[in-house]
């Protein structure tokens, strides 16, 4: 008896009516030209934080590399991937992870290509890839090329951080607080333990 078919995760339109990277952030500084940001909440204080983050995209866009074990992993693939990212401008992880995400896919010769959806835009999607019962973002889709279907998926954050976060989280931290003491785990590891748990996802994927 064969299993039955895999669906697919999203229609080939929705894909395409998707944003690029650079349309993406096209629409982060068109927004905050307006004092705004992505999503359905428009506070002052959320403004601000989306400023901060578009200020960290900017220096990952210029400095962040992909680490050579990571390139050497992507010259092995063989099959081509759509990574769908669910994301929004406010969010302190994706502003982090983001720009790296788009790095190691430019540098698959075209293997990866990346997809942008603002998550409060795309609910039905966003429900089906919780995280311990949150909406939490950034959110990596890995679907076959041809077919849409799920090859695996992946985030919110490293497994470090995210433990971090578990953790500031049961201590009562403020937002000010956790934000701080993330974005500083953030700084000080470079981007590599991002770029290490996606090295263990392209190596299951060739």
């Amino acid at each position: 008896m064969t299993a039955p078919a895999q669906p697919a995760v999203l229609s080939p339109e929705r894909l395409a009516g998707a944003y690029s990277y650079e349309t993406y952030r096209q629409l982060l500084d068109q927004l905050m030209t307006e004092d705004k940001t992505t999503g359905n909440t428009q506070t002052t204080e959320l403004t601000a934080y989306a400023r901060l983050n578009i200020q960290r995209m900017e220096r990952l866009d210029k400095k962040a590399e992909v680490l050579p074990e990571v390139q050497t992993a992507l010259n092995r693939l063989t099959g081509t991937y759509e990574w769908v990212i669910l994301t929004e401008g406010w969010c302190g992880d994706a502003a982090q992870i983001v720009p790296v995400l788009e790095k190691i896919a430019r540098a698959s010769h075209g293997r990866l290509r990346t997809h942008y959806l603002l998550r409060d835009e795309n609910l039905d999607l966003m429900d089906h890839y919780l995280t311990n019962g949150g909406r939490s973002i950034p959110k990596l889709l890995i679907l076959h090329a041809d077919t849409l279907t799920e090859v695996t998926n992946w985030g919110p954050r490293p497994t470090e951080a995210h433990n971090l976060f578990l953790e500031m989280k049961a201590a009562g931290a403020t937002h000010e607080e956790f934000a701080e003491k993330l974005h500083g785990w953030y700084a000080k590891d470079k981007t590599q333990a991002t770029q290490h748990e996606l090295l263990r996802v392209i190596e299951q994927m060739a």
